[in-house]
């Protein structure tokens, strides 16, 4: 995932339980691709693949839920947003 066209914020998790980390871009279209991620320092159970440091995950392209994770998957990623869920995998899990 390359982070030079995203626009990355991070903020603490209330009670201190985790950090949020929200990232933005342009896409092809005029609405924007959004990505908010729960990640916490150690791994849990209730991780994505079930070791992971990220508790939650959702992916939009303006309203368009394309994935949703919230210990366990509501909407699963599509090929369409699959190199950007690895991404944030690799980045942030």
């Amino acid at each position: 995932m390359q982070t030079d066209s995203w626009k990355i914020t991070k903020k603490p998790a209330s009670q201190g339980l985790g950090t949020w980390i929200t990232g933005e871009t342009n896409f092809d279209t005029d609405e924007k691709l959004i990505f908010c991620v729960k990640v916490f320092e150690d791994p849990s159970k209730h991780g994505i693949n079930g070791n992971g440091r990220i508790s939650k995950l959702e992916i939009r392209l303006g309203n368009e839920i394309l994935a949703r994770y919230e210990r366990g998957w509501s909407v699963e990623p599509t090929e369409e947003v699959m190199a950007i869920y690895e991404g944030i995998l690799q980045t942030y899990n």
